[in-house]
């Protein structure tokens, strides 16, 4: 296939913004020499005697250092991470949970206090109090060793700024493994490092004076605390996008590159994160400039507004719901795989809840299909055979034996329950609906291929054999997964259609057909994601004007609050058909 025909059903012209931001109220100082001046320009910094700095896991101390030793000229600079236990002794405590795989470990309960001696905190405090001068304290949990500081700093970074800085050559926090494999690297942020760089931040917010966007190293940019709490009530108030990030993969496809006008030196882009909290960012347009904060903290500060009472009661201060694009448009299958089952997710992983998810087909070109479950018949002990052969010789796994292979088109809804083994065929561009532990993908089977760095993806055939649920065949997918579309109302030029997902699942997801009428979405006591899956451009306005109004084009994922309740959607090109596809939590009765 050549790339002209991989690209074809793009919408031209169709300004897909990658850069939205949310306009809120307050004032941020762009670049060191702007920060310097905001700081000496505050009363409180300027008569601060014990002042503390405390770091994201990631964010540049050596900047920092220097920012601070501009600010505060006669301080004494104090690093919190020279207190920590030696990064080999470090490395050696995570062993067991980080385990010896290099995609998957089991997620940390602890906090940065576990990884600085009490004795040393309680020395380092004592001789910190008994100074009569200036001090600044910096690094990862920096207040641990000042319990009341005059003034406390919040040095963040995006989760997306850290993979490119863990690519390029930076070293975890507190190791020494810069030019170690970066999917070991991710695995020690996203199991261990993230969480306590989270907790630390939560633990921060109700005594922050002030927040610091580092992830551009150029230009850091620094807001009041005043200022980052009415960034987060106003996204925490509104239909809101996240930034996106797109990633080129071994399997990648051309599609996103034209449509959306990527870089178009790199060779392809198989992913997009448009709607993932965890990974994601907030864009805050303010007087002076704009501000980045990870939509993680969103989620944590305002779980009750953004999430609802209902969705966080079942699943705490998570955003439970993620969208993210797969493009093989011109591009090659993904891996043949199947996500882990509850029970095993709990017991081996610790996470509270799996991944199932949904393949909704934006575009389809020749051949398009996905994999869908095994054939009726097969038997899980030949199967892994065959796989195990494949994965141990050069023999290659034959597919059409064991696996159910569906044509897919565009509009197609599959759904894909933990345990069912699946993959999505080459020249789809598929909208992955899941829900959020995106991580947790055993791979069964990559075509032989050789990944990005030079080395061979990783397999785990052992977990995939004991989650792989050989009820979920053919007969089962034609009944309960391909395609579950049925109608729930209609009139007045809108038609609202259940698209699934199937029973076992606890994302329900519903299609909207917007006509030249307005029309009005529940949102079902809950946060809703949403994009626009055919059409050009649609405005959502709020039923009591609490909002200014929003308008989102298409291929754009979107994010109503559970604050909002209902709200109202208008097809802004009537003489078009208009497709918006809803997700939330499925109510529980």
């Amino acid at each position: 296939m050549t790339e002209k025909q991989a690209v074809a059903g793009l919408h031209p012209g169709v300004p897909y913004d990658r850069d939205p931001q949310i306009e809120a109220t307050g004032q941020v100082a762009t670049g060191t020499a702007a920060i310097v001046a905001a700081l000496q320009h505050d009363r409180l910094s300027r008569h601060a005697k014990r002042i503390v700095i405390d770091c994201f896991p990631g964010v540049d101390q050596q900047a920092i250092r220097q920012l601070a030793e501009a600010t505060w000229p006669n301080a004494d600079l104090v690093s919190a991470d020279d207190f920590a236990i030696a990064p080999a002794e470090l490395t050696a405590q995570l062993a067991q949970q980080l385990t010896d795989d290099r995609v998957f470990g089991r997620l940390s309960h602890q906090v940065f206090a576990d990884f600085f001696p009490a004795t040393t905190r309680q020395e380092v405090k004592t001789c910190l109090d008994a100074s009569a001068r200036q001090i600044v304290v910096i690094g990862c949990a920096a207040s641990l060793f000042v319990d009341q500081p005059d003034l406390l700093l919040y040095a963040d970074i995006t989760r997306w700024q850290l993979q490119l800085r863990l690519r390029a050559g930076q070293p975890n926090w507190h190791a020494t493994n810069g030019d170690e494999d970066m999917l070991r690297k991710y695995k020690r942020g996203y199991f261990f490092e993230w969480r306590l760089g989270d907790r630390q931040r939560n633990a921060d917010m109700p005594h922050l004076n002030w927040y610091l966007d580092t992830t551009a190293r150029d230009a850091p940019r620094l807001a009041s605390a005043v200022t980052l709490n009415a960034c987060l009530d106003s996204a925490a108030h509104r239909p809101f996008r996240l930034v996106p990030y797109f990633d080129q993969s071994v399997w990648g496809g051309q599609w996103m590159k034209q449509q959306f006008a990527l870089d178009p030196s790199v060779p392809n882009y198989g992913w997009a994160f448009d709607g993932v909290p965890e990974e994601n960012s907030l864009k805050f347009a303010l007087t002076g400039g704009f501000l980045r904060v990870p939509a993680i903290a969103l989620v944590h500060q305002r779980p009750m507004q953004l999430l609802g009472a209902l969705v966080q009661a079942r699943f705490g201060n998570e955003f439970p719901i993620r969208f993210d694009y797969l493009d093989t448009m011109g591009g090659g299958n993904l891996s043949l795989q199947v996500h882990p089952r509850i029970d095993y997710i709990q017991d081996k992983f610790g996470m509270t809840y799996t991944q199932s998810e949904s393949y909704y087909i934006l575009e389809a070109g020749e051949g398009a299909s996905v994999y869908l479950g095994v054939k009726n018949g097969c038997e899980k002990e030949p199967l892994f055979a065959a796989l195990h052969a494949a994965q141990e010789t050069e023999q290659p796994f034959d597919d059409a034996k064991f696996i159910n292979r569906v044509p897919a088109h565009r509009g197609d809804h599959f759904s894909i329950p933990a345990g069912t083994i699946h993959s999505g065929g080459a020249n789809t561009v598929i909208l992955e609906i899941s829900q959020t532990p995106y991580i947790f993908t055993f791979k069964l089977w990559d075509w032989g291929r050789i990944g990005l760095d030079g080395r061979p993806r990783p397999v785990h055939l052992a977990h995939g054999e004991a989650n792989a649920n050989m009820a979920f065949d053919a007969d089962f997918a034609r009944r309960e997964l391909i395609d579950p579309i049925e109608p729930v109302e209609s009139g007045d030029g809108h038609i609202e259609e259940h698209t699934g997902l199937q029973a076992l699942e606890f994302i329900e997801t519903r299609r909207h057909h917007v006509a030249a009428k307005p029309i009005t979405i529940d949102a079902h006591h809950g946060v809703n994601m949403l994009n626009l899956v055919l059409g050009t451009a649609i405005r959502i306005e709020s039923l009591t004007n609490e909002f200014p109004a929003q308008t989102y084009h298409f291929g754009e994922t979107f994010i109503v609050p559970a604050t909002i309740g209902a709200y109202r959607v208008i097809n802004l090109t009537p003489t078009e058909p208009v497709l918006l596809m809803q997700a939330f939590v499925r109510e529980q009765r």
